[in-house]
């Protein structure tokens, strides 16, 4: 528990997975209410999200700007939401403002518990082979396990903890 495994299951997608001792409520609540993706989906340390719009809804839209706290540089990126099953599967697009890999790619969300722990598999799946080379080049890998690191201690530090 506590590592985030990365794969390509095909040539054009990226999963990652990670075990999080949480009820997948609590793990589906972190991704879905503004309030608490902005405490974790940040990236590497050194990151705020000052912008984090989300219309949690099939057709509904979000919207994220990061910030580099002390450049002061930004990075956005939206999407759609597709598909919503509530607690265990979001599907979504993705799009970069400044796009640093070409198109637009397809995020599914997959949340599995089993004695009060959630297994979330995130499967991106790109355009084409070459945007997801340069995805996985691009050192993304580290930025997610940093923000997966901060979203269990924030599912740690939740209240509601003891409910499933």
């Amino acid at each position: 528990m506590g590592t985030l495994k990365l794969t390509t299951p095909s040539d054009r997608e990226i999963a990652m997975t990670r075990v999080f001792d949480a009820p997948r409520q609590l793990v589906f609540d972190a991704h879905t209410k503004p309030d608490l993706v902005r405490q974790w989906l940040l990236g590497p340390p050194g990151w705020s999200m000052p912008v984090c719009e989300m219309d949690v809804r099939v057709g509904g839209k979000y919207r994220y700007v990061w910030r580099h706290d002390r450049e002061g540089t930004e990075m956005g990126m939206g999407g759609v939401y597709r598909e919503i099953v509530a607690p265990e599967r979001i599907v979504n697009t993705e799009k970069f403002d400044e796009s640093w890999y070409p198109g637009q790619a397809v995020d599914t969300l997959v949340l599995v518990e089993q004695r009060g722990k959630t297994t979330l598999t995130l499967t991106v799946r790109y355009e084409s082979w070459e945007a997801r080379d340069a995805v996985l080049k691009s050192g993304m890998e580290s930025g997610v396990a940093a923000s997966y690191d901060r979203l269990a201690e924030l599912l740690a530090s939740t209240p509601a903890r003891g409910r499933a």
